[in-house]
């Protein structure tokens, strides 16, 4: 029975699918529909890594490692087998349910006027960028009726972390932003915590797909940062959530030559330029330029936009990066 269930997860997630939801685009084609692409699996210069759609199998020339798609998550999150079955489960059924969950959000929001303010006060007042974000509102206490409505067992919503134990929303009065696999809620009340992601992985550098094609990539912190600079003009923004990448963003970051300037919050205890200079080293190993970008202190990107900053101030402390 053990042996048919893992047969049967192989074949609902094809190696292609999963390597493209990961970012891994093929460089080339060989015979027979094989393909050939960068290994995500280490810090690869030259396509080492071939992949068979039809067998479902992947063998990496460079670095000696090859298999299935659970050998794959293996190696990939740096799991162990019952681990990396239970990421492929959660990444075959969650998607769908989380699409139906920000969807119903993305509704939501401009019927709630304080979720509307909320995004002004953060500088938020494009609706191209509330379009390019997918921005919601969860207001609480509706999205399990919707979703159950649509068909959804309530466990599915209590095991992807949208409902409680107890049955009630998990997501309540909160801006929420889509993730890779993921779901970020945003506040709008000081009393409660202020993130909030569901149970699982983040996922990787936000908007990579759109970003990755540039030479010269800005990397920020938090989805308000990136919110700001985007809507200011400067598309080749990205966003780790957070100041310590995962190894995934940072294979990311690494996929080819590129100058990164790490904009981090100029935090008054110095955590972020702490952690700026770290990533900066690491990716100068790699080959990148990385240059740290000097904001005033007490400042994130999006407090700079918010209290008077505009583009071309910005501009000029990118010139002004440090190696």
């Amino acid at each position: 029975m053990i042996c048919q269930a893992i047969a049967k997860l192989k074949q609902q997630i094809p190696l292609l699918d999963y390597l493209q939801a990961h970012d891994w685009q093929p460089t080339g084609q060989l015979s027979r529909g094989r393909l050939m692409g960068l290994c995500p699996l280490h810090a690869d210069h030259k396509p080492s890594f071939l992949v068979d759609p039809h067998k479902s199998l992947f063998y990496c020339y460079g670095c000696g490692r090859g298999g299935d798609v659970i050998r794959f998550a293996e190696l990939y999150h740096q799991v162990k087998f019952p681990r990396a079955l239970s990421l492929l489960h959660q990444w075959r059924g969650l998607a769908p349910l989380l699409h139906e969950a920000a969807d119903f959000y993305r509704m939501q929001l401009h019927r709630h006027s304080e979720a509307v303010a909320y995004l002004y006060q953060r500088g938020i007042h494009s609706p191209e960028l509330v379009e390019h974000m997918q921005i919601g509102y969860a207001p609480g206490g509706c999205l399990r009726g919707w979703l159950t409505q649509l068909g959804y067992p309530l466990q599915a919503l209590q095991q992807a972390g949208l409902v409680t134990a107890v049955g009630y929303d998990a997501y309540t009065h909160r801006v929420v932003f889509p993730l890779e696999a993921n779901l970020y809620g945003r506040s709008i009340s000081p009393s409660a915590p202020p993130h909030r992601f569901l149970p699982g992985t983040k996922g990787g550098l936000y908007a990579w797909q759109q970003v990755r094609r540039y030479t010269e990539v800005i990397l920020v912190e938090g989805l308000f940062d990136y919110a700001v600079l985007w809507q200011a003009g400067f598309h080749n923004v990205t966003c780790s959530l957070g100041n310590h990448l995962s190894l995934h963003q940072y294979r990311q970051l690494c996929d080819s030559p590129r100058t990164v300037y790490l904009a981090f919050d100029g935090d008054t205890n110095g955590s972020g330029q702490k952690a700026a200079q770290s990533l900066a080293c690491r990716l100068r190993e790699q080959g990148s330029d990385a240059r740290r970008v000097s904001l005033p202190a007490g400042h994130d990107p999006n407090s700079f936009f918010t209290r008077g900053g505009n583009a071309q101030q910005f501009q000029c402390l990118l010139e002004e990066a440090r190696a």
